[in-house]
C-alpha cells in the first residue's frame, strides 16, 4: 500500500472512533435545546410545605399560602397523609394533578446551550468536588505503597478463585443500592477496585460492571431506599411496604443474572484476552492504573504501616456508608470525611507537607475528567428546566396510557417512566414530579397504586444502565471505555432485564 492510501486509511479510522463522552453529552444537551423549540412549554402547579402552612406555585409565579391540613391535600387531588409532609418524607415541591398549563414558550438558544454546562457546574458542585477529593485521597494511599502490597497480597488469596471478586463486590453494592440508593458514591470505589480485577487478570470492564451493574439493579429494585421508594411511595399516598415482595423478588433474580452475565464475559476475556472488549486499550489502562502501584514480587509483603494505612483505607468507606445510610450525611460530609483521612493516612507514612500537596493534588488531577462530565450532564437537567418542557412530557406520556388494558397499562408506564427519566435522571426529582400525575391513573385502571411505584422504579432503574444523562458517562470516564463498548457489553443483558421487570409487573396486577 502507498504511503498516501496508508494515511487515508489511517485518517478514516480516525475519524469514524467513537466520540469521547463530553462529545456526547453535548450533543445530547443540543437535542434537548432543539426539543424546547418544538415541544410546548407548560408546567403544572406545584404545592411545597412550608412548616405552618403549604404553598401552591401557579404557573404564572402566582403563589397561594393555604392550611397545611389534610382537607387541605384532599381538596387539590393529592392523596397522600399530612404527615408525610410534616416529617420530611416528602420534602420536594409536589406537582398537583388535572393542573397542567401551557406557558409562553421559552426555547433555548445557542447561548444557553453554551452557558448549560456552566450552571451545571455551578448546580453540581457539592459532587463535583467530592470526586476531586476523593481522586486526591486515592493519589495519598497510592504513594504510601501500601496499595501495591494489598493488592498483591490479595491476588495470592484469591488464585483460582477470582469470580468471587465479581460476586462479592456484586452483591455488596447492589445492597447499597437498594438499600440508600447508592450511586454517586461508587465513584469512589473506582480507583480502588479496577487494579484488583485487573491483578486477577480480568479487564477494566469487569470491574466497571461489577460495580456500576450492581448499584443500577439495586437503585432499580430499591427496597427501603429513601430517595426512590420512600418518596415514590409517599407521593402516591400509599405506604412504602406495598410492592415490596415483587420489587425484593426482581432484585434477587436480577442481582444472579448481572453476576452470571458478568462472569461468562470474565471469564472468557481471562482465558483469552484477546476477546475483550476494550483489548486495544489493555496497555492503557493497565498504565494507568497500575502506574503508581508496584505489582513486583518484591512488593508483596505487606508492612505492618502497610496494614495500618489499609485499615483506614477500608474504615473510610465503612463510615462513609455508614453515615450515608444512618446518619443522614450527603456530599459535604462525605468529602470531608475522604479529606480527613488522606491527612491521617499521610501522617501515618510520614508524608512531607509539600509532597503531600503535590501526590493530593496530582490524584485530583487524575479525576477533573470526571467531575467535568457531571457538571455537563446538569447542564441538560438546565436546559430543560429553562425550556418548561419536563412537565409536558410528563403530561403527554399520562394522556397516552388512558383506556389501556391494565396489563399493557402497567408495562407502557414502565417504558414511559424510563423515557422521562432520561430527561428527569433525578430519582427523588421524578417521584415527586410524577407520582401524584401517575398514581391516580392506577385507580382508574383498576390495580394498586404500588404497581405504579414499581413501574416508576423499573424503569428509570433499567434507562439508568444506558443513560448520558445519568451516572454512566461518569463511570465509562473512571475507566477510560468509550460509551460504544458500553453498550456493546451491556444491551444484551438490559434485553433480560426488561423481559424480567416486565414479567414482575405483569404477575403483580394479574395474581
Amino acid at each position: 500500500m502507498s504511503t498516501t492510501g496508508a494515511t487515508a486509511v489511517r485518517a478514516t479510522k480516525k475519524k469514524l472512533s467513537f466520540p469521547s463522552a463530553y462529545t456526547v453529552l453535548f450533543c445530547v444537551a443540543a437535542l434537548v435545546a432543539m426539543l424546547t423549540w418544538f415541544v410546548d412549554a407548560g408546567v403544572y402547579n406545584k404545592l411545597s410545605y412550608q412548616g405552618e402552612s403549604f404553598m401552591i406555585t401557579y404557573s404564572d409565579g402566582r403563589t397561594e399560602t393555604l392550611p397545611a391540613t389534610q382537607e387541605t391535600l384532599d381538596d387539590i387531588g393529592i392523596k397522600a397523609d399530612l404527615e408525610k409532609f410534616v416529617n420530611g418524607d416528602i420534602y420536594k415541591p409536589v406537582g398537583i394533578p388535572n393542573s397542567y398549563t401551557t406557558v409562553d414558550p421559552n426555547p433555548q438558544g445557542l447561548m444557553a446551550l453554551f452557558k448549560a454546562p456552566i450552571q451545571g457546574m455551578y448546580q453540581s458542585i457539592d459532587v463535583v468536588f467530592f470526586v476531586l477529593v476523593i481522586g486526591g485521597f486515592i493519589g495519598i494511599v497510592n504513594h504510601s505503597g501500601a496499595f501495591g502490597a494489598g493488592i498483591n497480597r490479595l491476588s495470592q488469596v484469591m488464585t483460582g478463585r477470582e469470580k468471587w471478586l465479581i460476586v462479592i463486590v456484586t452483591a455488596l453494592i447492589a445492597l447499597g443500592g437498594t438499600s440508600f440508593g447508592m450511586a454517586e458514591e461508587t465513584i469512589a470505589f473506582y480507583p480502588i477496585l479496577v487494579p484488583i480485577f485487573i491483578a486477577a487478570g480480568y479487564d477494566a470492564i469487569v470491574a466497571l460492571a461489577a460495580i456500576y451493574l450492581g448499584s443500577s439493579i439495586g437503585t432499580m429494585c430499591s427496597t427501603v431506599n429513601p430517595f426512590s421508594t420512600i418518596i415514590a411511595s409517599n407521593a402516591a399516598g400509599i405506604n412504602w411496604t406495598l410492592g415490596l415482595s415483587s420489587r425484593m423478588a426482581l432484585l434477587v433474580a436480577g442481582t444472579l443474572v448481572c453476576m452470571l452475565y458478568i462472569i461468562r464475559y470474565a471469564q472468557r476475556v481471562k482465558a483469552d484476552p484477546t476477546q475483550s472488549l476494550i483489548y486495544d486499550q489493555k496497555q492503557e489502562i493497565e498504565a494507568r492504573f497500575l502506574k503508581n502501584i508496584d505489582t513486583s514480587a518484591s512488593a508483596a509483603k505487606l508492612e505492618k504501616r502497610h496494614t495500618i494505612i489499609l485499615t483506614l483505607f477500608a474504615s473510610t468507606f465503612f463510615i462513609m456508608v455508614y453515615g450515608v445510610s444512618g446518619l443522614g450525611w450527603w456530599f459535604e460530609e462525605m468529602t470531608t470525611l475522604f479529606f480527613v483521612s488522606a491527612i491521617v493516612i499521610a501522617l501515618v507514612d510520614r508524608i512531607p507537607e509539600k509532597e503531600f500537596v503535590h501526590e493530593f493534588i496530582q490524584g485530583a488531577n487524575d479525576l477533573l475528567g470526571v467531575a467535568l462530565i457531571i457538571a455537563i450532564a446538569r447542564g441538560v437537567t438546565v436546559l430543560m428546566d429553562g425550556g418548561m418542557i419536563s412537565d409536558s412530557i410528563l403530561h403527554a406520556s399520562a394522556n397516552m396510557v388512558e383506556g389501556m388494558d391494565k396489563g399493557l397499562f402497567i408495562v407502557v408506564m414502565m417504558f414511559l417512566f424510563a423515557g422521562v427519566s432520561f430527561f428527569v435522571p433525578s430519582s427523588s426529582g421524578l417521584a415527586v414530579l410524577s407520582m401524584p400525575i401517575m398514581a391516580p391513573l392506577a385507580d382508574v385502571v383498576g390495580i394498586p397504586r404500588d404497581n405504579i411505584v414499581s413501574s416508576y422504579q423499573f424503569g428509570m432503574g433499567l434507562m439508568a444502565f444506558i443513560t448520558p444523562t445519568g451516572l454512566v458517562l461518569a463511570s465509562l470516564a473512571m475507566v477510560n471505555v468509550t460509551f460504544d463498548k458500553w453498550l456493546r457489553f451491556v444491551m444484551p443483558l438490559l434485553g433480560i432485564l426488561v423481559a424480567m421487570a416486565a414479567a414482575t409487573l405483569l404477575i403483580s396486577v394479574y395474581i
